[in-house]
């Protein structure tokens, strides 16, 4: 009998488990201040999401650190693409995609290719490097694939984030996973580089 009912309330504390109580997949990538964003962006698909500076950007899903970059090389007179994000960390998550948000202020000295992180891990400070240098503090948010390393004209940006950055505001497990991978279909796994944009 002391079986049966054990029995019973386990399988009622099961069924009272909603999926909202379970950890999430996904979380906005700024956390503990204020943001704001648009929902366009000019010449390719991405987001810059303005918050004040040395703010904390974190991953918005688990996954492992993909690039980093910790100089900003970038230089008004030249404006290289490889260049314009300054400070950076890009990470590719356990859904396929990758996450890539730069004009970062620092990075932690623990984030480094090939580590693993968990939702919500912190990669960095907010900031204003890069071509966003003399602008408001702000991450440019970029969603596309894996590519070979300094692919920055894929890296920067493939699918617009917006939608998905509405969603993970208001607490909603979206994954842009669906949407990148019909775009790389559509794309190739490597697009050529947009030569006139090289020194844009």
């Amino acid at each position: 009998m002391r079986l049966k009912a054990f029995t019973i309330a386990i399988l009622l504390l099961a069924t009272t488990i909603s999926p909202a109580q379970a950890a999430p997949n996904y979380v906005f990538p700024i956390v503990g201040c204020e943001y704001t964003y648009p929902r366009a962006h000019h010449s390719y698909p991405a987001t810059d999401v303005f918050t004040d500076a040395g703010c904390r950007y974190v991953a918005v899903t688990s996954g492992v650190i993909d690039e980093v970059n910790r100089i900003d090389s970038w230089s008004g007179k030249t404006n290289l693409g490889i260049d314009r994000g300054g400070l950076y960390v890009s990470f590719i998550g356990d859904d396929g995609v990758r996450y890539y948000a730069s004009h970062l202020k620092s990075i932690p000295k623990s984030i480094q290719p090939g580590v693993a992180v968990k939702v919500g891990r912190f990669l960095g400070k907010v900031g204003t490097s890069g071509s966003a240098r003399g602008t408001k503090p702000h991450i440019h948010f970029g969603l596309s694939w894996s590519t070979p390393p300094q692919t920055w004209w894929v890296r920067r940006g493939m699918v617009w984030p917006w939608k998905y950055l509405d969603a993970w505001k208001d607490g909603k497990d979206r994954s842009p996973a669906k949407e990148v991978e019909a775009k790389r279909v559509k794309s190739g796994d490597l697009p050529p580089e947009p030569v006139n944009e090289k020194r844009k």
